[in-house]
């Protein structure tokens, strides 16, 4: 019988960060897009790649959140909102963290949150994971150590641990964009704090508040 390996393409928006009088946000977006199949993957890349070329950029033009206009965000979610992907994410309210070892460590309060948010999609197994390449070589091995020990204990939830460059990426690029939409509603003061989030209902799985 084959195996189908899930992809997992997971990004962040906010900081893990904990110095709130020095810049630290105050809330943190882990958002996973999930691919049961390769080829929907596949479909929805080639997508985003053709919205690409009608903006009249180059192939290697980068979609962020938070550097692109309101008018194309639209446009780039209204593009994929009916492929076949769902979104989990993580909100986290970093006000209400009290442990003293997460808010010391950014990279460890990082990987925490990552893995709550896998942990509890029970439907993701046997999934190649596949990071926005941040971070160094010691971080990423120690990523990947934790992941595998964390994740793994009661079912096969990490098949792989890949870091990619984001640049080079349509779909790391995608949960740019989704975890961007899912932050902007912590944002009460923005008129637009629910305008993103509204048009990818198609594809939200579940949006966890952590506390």
């Amino acid at each position: 019988m084959l195996i189908l390996t899930m992809l997992v393409f997971i990004d962040d928006s906010g900081d893990p960060g904990f110095k709130f009088n020095n810049g630290s946000s105050s809330h943190f977006v882990i958002a996973c897009i999930i691919f049961a199949d390769n080829l929907d993957a596949e479909g929805t890349a080639l997508k985003i790649k053709r919205y690409r070329r009608t903006l009249g950029w180059r192939d290697e033009h980068e979609f962020k959140f938070n550097k692109t206009s309101q008018k194309i965000r639209i446009g780039f979610l209204n593009e994929i909102k009916s492929c076949n992907f769902t979104i989990r994410a993580i909100v986290c309210d970093k006000t209400n963290i009290r442990s003293p070892e997460l808010s010391r460590n950014k990279n460890k309060s990082y990987n925490y949150m990552i893995k709550q948010v896998l942990d509890k999609s029970t439907n993701i197994q046997n999934a190649s994971l596949r990071m926005d390449g941040h971070g160094d070589r010691s971080y990423k091995k120690a990523a990947n150590t934790y992941f595998r020990q964390q994740l793994n204990k009661n079912r096969n939830l990490v098949n792989k641990l890949k870091f990619v460059n984001s640049k080079n990426g349509s779909l790391i690029q995608l949960a740019d964009m989704v975890a961007g939409s899912i932050y902007k509603t912590t944002q009460k003061d923005k008129t637009d704090k629910d305008l993103y989030k509204n048009i990818l209902m198609p594809r939200i799985n579940d949006i966890w508040n952590f506390r």
